[in-house]
């Protein structure tokens, strides 16, 4: 074998090696976490936690249903937003220090409602609608 066909093969099968590669990169990414037996009722509405949870914790983050609980520090009131960050899609955390909404990823900062406070972020986080009944916290979600 003549080292340029060799060289020709070799280069075809270092190729047709990295397609799998390529093609699992542009396959969507799916979650590996564990699924919850939870799922929302006939209103759309689904139970997150209860609001001694929320209190003890800060936050309740629900990574299935891509939603996050917090106290909204200037009227005490149950904030449920979307925690992922509009600029980049990390998702946020909530500060108890600060009472903000902080992205990890590039230190964007969010209000309890969702304003945005500190770029780059650009827009706000999106809400979702809340309520509490006998101690639970319910977020629309359908």
């Amino acid at each position: 074998m003549e080292r340029r066909q060799f060289l020709g093969l070799f280069g075809v099968g270092a190729l047709a090696s990295s397609l799998p590669v390529v093609l699992a990169a542009c396959y969507p990414k799916q979650s590996t976490a564990p699924t919850s037996e939870a799922s929302p009722g006939a209103d759309g509405f689904l139970e997150v936690g209860t609001v001694a949870e929320l209190d003890q914790e800060g936050s309740i983050l629900n990574k299935e249903f891509e939603l996050i609980v917090v106290r909204n520090p200037e009227d005490n009131s149950l904030v449920a937003l979307n925690p992922e960050c509009p600029h980049q899609g990390c998702t946020v955390n909530w500060d108890k220090s600060t009472q903000n909404l902080v992205c990890p990823c590039h230190g964007s900062k969010f209000a309890a409602d969702g304003g945005v406070v500190k770029e780059p972020a650009t827009k706000p986080l999106a809400n979702y609608v809340v309520k509490e009944e006998n101690g639970s916290i319910f977020v629309k979600v359908a």
